[in-house]
């Protein structure tokens, strides 16, 4: 008998064996009164029939009916069930039992309903682990790891502890950052070089846009390994081509890859050393990990296809079937660990702002702390705002020039803001850097002069 496992991420549900991936689908169904199909099978369908495709039933995961009233006879949880049990019977044969690696947006009620769902098809599940912890199979030496996957609704990040082993510190779920919305953008832009250079508009009727997604992900590929990529469609019998610059899919989400570069860097301190550690799938989009190196410093590292699977497997191969099940949060390391420089935190394109801009007013930044807050504090510079602003303290924040970097320091009960997301106690600011305080609170300009030239 053998030992499975599974990645639970819809925008790949996997399922691996001893060596090799037996399964990896997204997390799709296809809908009508006749039929239910999951993964590739409805993804190939999901633009020519756009209005019985579900998409959101792993990550809305509960008994309760589905919102469209055609199908409120079912459930997020039958979806993921017959998805389950489809991928079970298919690649499970002769298998004792399966390790499942969850993501961190699962609560304790939808864990719980995928016990009960995986009973209920017969699937023995022998352990829980966080995916993040089940990917990360070494230690970073002199670094703080965080773990970066996608999903298709969401963006995962998890900033990881190194105890004596990995262990689960800190998750972050940034909404509508996904690859469904990704590959939403990248249409457009495809269909567009489609239309200017070929006269060619894949998006007017929903085969050729069906085309136009099963091509994507190959285009994807190429871009983030070469300047440009040539696109080509055959459709009745004529073939259309056009070239796309890579750079300019990477600017066609550049919103959604700036939100995760400002989450991440409120995740780290201003005396961390980043270690970035991102799935293959998150590699594969164009231009985000060389965006997220300039943007937060530290060095990325990129796992093997299946690697949350594999290492989800490996550390928890010996669970029995037999014991209760409940979600692990930490694990040892079973790979060699790798030692990181702390030259590589600086390495940060974002540029050192010399002023803090509020309102009219530019204030110098220097070697003594720039606070703000309510009150006067006897420090030699303070910005004094107004008390009836609430969640506002009396000394709240203060910039600071130390090492050659700007630093952003809390000192608030209510917490302090970069770029819309919480720091956690300190953080390194970049030139056009938004810090907020308060609610609905103030907001400070992180600027530079130039001396040269007034």
């Amino acid at each position: 008998m053998s030992r499975l496992s599974a990645h639970i991420n819809d925008a790949g549900i996997t399922l691996l064996g001893d060596s090799n991936i037996l399964y990896r689908e997204p997390g799709f169904a296809l809908v009508d009164e006749q039929q239910l199909d999951t993964g590739n099978e409805a993804f190939a369908q999901a633009r020519v029939h756009p209005r019985r495709i579900q998409h959101r039933f792993w990550s809305e995961l509960s008994t309760a009916p589905l919102a469209d009233q055609r199908f409120a006879h079912l459930s997020a949880a039958d979806l993921v069930s017959r998805q389950l049990e489809q991928m079970w019977q298919d690649h499970a044969s002769g298998s004792d039992g399966i390790v499942i690696a969850v993501p961190s947006y699962m609560d304790t009620q939808q864990l719980g309903l995928l016990l009960g769902i995986a009973a209920e098809i017969n699937m023995p599940v022998t352990a829980l682990v966080d995916a993040a912890v089940a990917a990360t199979r070494r230690e970073y030496r002199n670094a703080v790891p965080v773990h970066l996957d996608m999903s298709l609704h969401s963006a995962m990040l998890t900033r990881l502890s190194q105890p004596g082993l990995v262990q689960a510190d800190r998750s972050e779920v940034i909404e509508d950052c996904g690859v469904y919305v990704l590959y939403d953008s990248w249409l457009r832009t495809v269909a567009e070089a489609f239309v200017q250079q070929s006269r060619f508009d894949p998006l007017h009727t929903a085969e050729t846009e069906q085309l136009l997604v099963n091509r994507l992900g190959g285009w994807l590929s190429e871009a983030s390994r070469a300047d440009a990529v040539r696109l080509s469609i055959e459709f009745r019998g004529a073939e259309y081509s056009a070239e796309l610059e890579s750079l300019t899919l990477v600017d066609a989400v550049a919103p959604v890859y700036q939100q995760i570069a400002s989450r991440l860097r409120a995740i780290f301190r201003a005396d961390d050393t980043p270690a970035l550690q991102v799935t293959d799938r998150v590699s594969r989009l164009p231009g985000l990990t060389d965006m997220l190196s300039a943007r937060v410093g530290g060095e990325v590292f990129v796992l093997e296809p299946g690697a949350t699977a594999r290492g989800a497997l490996a550390r928890c191969r010996d669970s029995s079937s037999g014991s209760s099940v409940s979600l692990r949060r930490q694990l040892p390391w079973d790979q060699t660990a790798v030692d990181i420089g702390r030259e590589l935190a600086e390495r940060r394109s974002g540029g050192v702002p010399t002023h803090v801009l509020f309102g009219s007013t530019a204030w110098k930044i220097g070697n003594s702390p720039l606070d703000m807050g309510s009150q006067d504090t006897g420090a030699e510079r303070t910005i004094v705002l107004d008390g009836d602003m609430p969640g506002l303290s009396r000394r709240h924040c203060s910039v600071i020039q130390a090492n050659g970097q700007c630093i952003l320091q809390d000192h608030s009960r209510y917490g302090t803001f970069l770029n819309g997301h919480r720091i956690d106690g300190t953080s390194i600011l970049q030139i056009g850097d938004v810090v907020r305080i308060g609610t609905p609170g103030f907001e400070f300009h992180l600027i530079t002069t130039d001396e040269n030239h007034g």
